[in-house]
């Protein structure tokens, strides 16, 4: 029984923290970069790859993911942090909006 060949090369790469598993044309959402609408990003923290039959992990990764950036600011769903303590008038709401920056995954090579 033939193996299912992968057409698509699968990475799978760090970004401030996080680990995100990107293919060439992905959209991710990421936390926010510095540059501006229209850049070119590059990522060469690269765990984890796939490329057909080939997995390649650890040390050996010798691949550097490049982007484009989609949208430099978007704001995140917004997040209330609410205080209070009975019958004793403390109230305390604080809230705020997580930033992301919209990059589409160019390349992977």
């Amino acid at each position: 029984m033939p193996s299912k060949i992968w057409q698509d090369m699968l990475a799978v790469v760090k970004i401030a923290g996080q680990q995100f598993k990107v293919k060439a044309g992905d959209s991710i959402y990421v936390p926010h970069l510095t540059g501006k609408t229209g850049d070119a990003v590059e990522f060469s923290d690269v765990l984890f790859t796939h490329n057909g039959n080939t997995v390649t992990a650890g040390k050996d990764v010798q691949v550097v993911v490049k982007g484009e950036i989609v949208n430099d600011l978007v704001k995140g769903d917004k997040v209330i942090a609410f205080k209070m303590k009975r019958r004793k008038g403390f109230r305390k709401k604080r809230g705020h909006r997580t930033q992301y920056t919209l990059v589409k995954v160019t390349a992977i090579a």
